[in-house]
């Protein structure tokens, strides 16, 4: 029997996420102006038609799974690698911080500008479509955030974790992703998330928080040419 993290993307947008979602039967992606992610019902040449229909020229879209995706036809591959999926496997100590606040559609430049900065993944301005996000603000500043992304029966997904270098070594990455992750665990739901597999800082921030490795995924990204 399959996980239902094992097929995320595809879960996520025939469950949760449908309302999201653009495409069929066959494949089917997020909004691209939410986020990129996208894939096909199975690796049959009618999928992957289907799924390399979807984008207009110039669009990317971002496939992974245990082994390479294949290079839909028609896209060209424009970045390659791999990720590491973790999920939450012991309840880590609340970690209270009267600085944390809920951000809203006010603050979506400011994420969007924090998030191009430190490359936490893909976001852009309607990345709060998908669920709440949490900050903390230092003289003024956006500092740190981290939020919800990508969700499945009975998971969510802790993403968007960033602070910004001028704050950095102060814990804030910590407290935010307790912070989101026990608000996960408080709706009955588990958290899970990801992070590039050579990021060993990100890696152990989050083991040490009580995340384990659950898979290794390989990534592809590709663009459709115009």
């Amino acid at each position: 029997m399959t996980h239902p993290l094992d097929r995320l993307v595809w879960n996520a947008l025939t469950g949760p996420h449908a309302k999201f979602a653009e495409g069929g039967d066959l494949a089917r992606r997020y909004q691209p102006d939410i986020i990129p992610f996208a894939a096909a019902r199975d690796g049959s040449a009618e999928s992957l038609a289907a799924l390399a229909a979807l984008p207009k020229p110039g669009e990317v879209m971002v496939m992974w799974d245990f082994a390479p995706p294949p290079l839909p036809p028609g896209l060209v591959s424009v970045r390659t690698g791999e990720v590491v999926q973790m999920i939450l496997s012991r309840q880590p100590e609340a970690m209270a911080d009267a600085r944390i606040v809920a951000l809203s559609e006010a603050d979506a430049a400011e994420m969007l500008k924090l998030a191009q900065l430190t490359e936490p993944g893909p976001f852009t301005l309607r990345a709060q479509a998908l669920g709440t996000f949490h900050g903390i603000h230092i003289d003024g500043r956006l500092a740190a955030m981290t939020g919800e992304r990508m969700k499945v029966d009975g998971f969510s997904e802790v993403s968007g974790v960033c602070t910004h270098p001028d704050f950095r070594g102060r814990g804030l990455a910590r407290v935010l992703s307790i912070f989101v992750a026990r608000k996960i665990l408080a709706r009955g739901e588990t958290p899970f998330l990801h992070a590039w597999a050579d990021n060993t800082a990100a890696i152990r921030l989050y083991e040490q928080i009580g995340f384990t490795v659950r898979a290794r995924l390989k990534l592809l990204a590709a663009v459709k040419p115009g």
